[in-house]
């Protein structure tokens, strides 16, 4: 695997070379190809150097990007199949939630009691401070309405689980990370639709039920499936038969609900019932799922393993749907999005420390609550953008500050451990 890649290096440098010359002769075919050979060759290279091997998750959403600028037709319609169909959104965003759930246990939402105060001041900052850091950059740039309700989207999201990576890295509280994401999640089908109608409600048309039940779907079903898997994991075999007995029970209703949908419920019942409906239907699917799952990996455990690449790929097909969707908006406004990505961020971070360590915590809690604030869940924006059917608009900024949240987290993850390294050597040396 280090051959290729290191043959990877080799294929980007020398895609650069002729996308220089072909700029220089003003060629375009043939600048766009080398641009996309060069950024996807880039993306598998970094891998056989170890001090940019972190990077190479972030190298390709940036790939996605280029991808998305340069070819957007081919990538929004893919021979017959429309890249941007609802129900392929939200198939792949529920496979990255349960891809990130395999990273998390029941356990972690045993945490607060660890971590009460920090939990606290954790979800204090992130519910208030990224809204209405969102809201006042769409009152200072004055984006199109559309754009700016999905900064404010973005902003009112619960915390993504590359905020725990960082954390890791960081050398801050692992336990307090994980907690947060945790609650913040849980938290997020009630205080994201509830921000968003406070916030962005006279920017677009937002339905509380609609939103809250689009969030249940896209994430809480998803974990739920993921955290079964966990829970079998450590069950005794009465407890797993209990589980097993439920999936079944849901396997029948699901066949029910399958034979009458069209012929009984769709005419007779309200739209509300019907979401309900809907809703039950997939949490019965999550049951199933997470039992198959579980079975599937005691088979073969490397599974586990997989299910995060797999995860991450599902980020990758967001980031390049919603940049081609989105390719003619960001061209207008893409300079000035990406300024207000790197301004809602950083004053994520700043804000999420000063804040916590004015509240009395200390160094550690501060730079993870710091993540924690300053690094929101991208998919889950980019996957209710997909339901709207706004997809190259509310999800644009989505596809923008992804990129960027990468990037940035882990410089200064980076940057915080490397300090934290110099300080424990001279306490040692002292």
């Amino acid at each position: 695997m280090n051959t290729f890649q290191k043959v990877a290096l080799g294929i980007a440098a020398l895609s650069l070379l002729i996308l220089l010359w072909a700029l220089f002769v003003s060629n375009q075919p043939l600048w766009q190809a080398m641009a996309a050979s060069c950024s996807i060759a880039t993306s598998i290279g970094l891998g056989a150097i170890g001090s940019l091997r972190e990077y190479q998750y972030t190298a390709w959403i940036i790939t996605a990007v280029v991808c998305g600028m340069i070819y957007p037709e081919q990538l929004l319609h893919v021979g017959p199949v429309d890249m941007r169909n609802k129900w392929l959104i939200l198939f792949v965003i529920q496979l990255v939630m349960f891809g990130m759930g395999m990273k998390m246990s029941i356990s972690d939402f045993t945490g607060i009691a660890k971590s009460g105060k920090g939990v606290i001041v954790g979800l204090m900052s992130h519910f208030t401070i990224m809204p209405l850091m969102g809201y006042l950059l769409t009152r200072v740039f004055h984006f199109e309405t559309e754009i700016a309700a999905g900064i404010i989207l973005i902003g009112c999201c619960s915390s993504g689980l590359a905020s725990n990576v960082m954390t890791y890295i960081a050398k801050g509280n692992l336990v307090l990370s994980v907690t947060v994401t945790a609650i913040t999640t849980i938290a997020a089908p009630i205080m994201t639709p509830f921000l968003m109608k406070m916030l962005a409600g006279t920017l677009i048309e937002v339905k509380f039920v609609n939103m809250m039940m689009e969030i249940t779907k896209i994430v809480i079903v998803p974990l739920s499936a993921a955290l079964i898997h966990d829970y079998l994991k450590t069950a005794s075999r009465p407890q797993s038969n209990k589980v097993n007995q439920i999936a079944l029970i849901a396997f029948v209703w699901l066949l029910i609900c399958l034979s009458m949908w069209v012929p009984l419920f769709e005419p007779n019942l309200s739209t509300a019932l019907l979401e309900t409906l809907e809703v039950i239907n997939f949490f019965a699917g999550a049951v199933i799922i997470g039992v198959l799952y579980h079975r599937l990996t005691k088979r073969n455990p490397a599974i586990d393993d997989f299910m995060p690449y797999l995860s991450m790929a599902g980020i990758v097909y967001f980031t390049a749907v919603t940049t081609a969707a989105g390719r003619d908006n960001l061209l207008q406004v893409g300079f000035l999005l990406f300024l207000a990505a790197v301004l809602h961020n950083c004053a994520g971070y700043f804000c999420g420390y000063t804040f916590s360590r004015l509240m009395g915590l200390n160094k550690a809690d501060a730079r993870t609550l710091a993540f924690e604030v300053g690094l929101q869940n991208g998919g889950m924006a980019s996957g209710l953008a997909g339901a709207m059917g706004k997809l190259g608009t509310v999800g644009l900024a989505a596809a923008v500050f992804s990129p960027w949240m990468n990037i940035s987290g882990s410089l200064l993850a980076n940057y915080w451990r490397r300090r934290e390294e110099k300080k424990s050597l001279k306490k040692a040396v002292d």
